[in-house]
């Protein structure tokens, strides 16, 4: 596996540093750009149970699988989470079964195709584990019509 030089990140930090002590640039690095944390999930009010939809924010691009206006995305989704270590615990429930953030909180390692073991930022597209091309803008979709969109998590 190639060695990443994200321009100063440490290598293999996510083995070594705490997630709390992580700087901003390494603990962007972790997400793996698939996408599947801003789909809009169902929560069944009785079992707590979330369902993943193909139903994507207004703001996650269906190509790249990354938020079109990251740096501002409150400005038009104020509800947006902000992960951070301090909030992860509170939102394990619904974060995908893949993601570097939840796999590190549990302790696991990073699956063989994360970029930052690949070097390749498109290597989770090819690994077919993404939702490159196969969601929906909530734009597209009635609130009330989400039900027809649940899928399973590519994984």
């Amino acid at each position: 596996m190639a060695e990443i030089d994200r321009s100063g990140l440490r290598p293999r930090f996510w083995e070594t540093v705490p997630m709390a002590k992580m700087t901003r640039k390494e603990w962007e690095a972790l997400c793996d750009g698939c996408g599947k944390c801003c789909l809009n999930k169902l929560e069944d009010e009785d079992t707590g149970e979330v369902a993943l939809t193909r139903v994507a924010c207004r703001l996650l691009d269906n190509e790249s699988c990354l938020c079109a206006q990251y740096p501002i995305r409150h400005n038009f989704v104020p509800e947006c989470i902000v992960l951070t270590p301090k909030t992860i615990a509170d939102n394990m429930y619904w974060l995908p079964q893949t993601c570097a953030y939840r796999l590190l909180t549990e302790g696991r390692k990073l699956y063989p195709w994360h970029p930052l073991l690949t070097g390749d930022p498109d290597s989770p597209h090819d690994a077919g584990v993404t939702m490159r091309g196969d969601m929906l803008s909530e734009f597209e979709v009635a609130d009330e019509d989400w039900d027809d969109h649940i899928i399973e998590e590519p994984t």
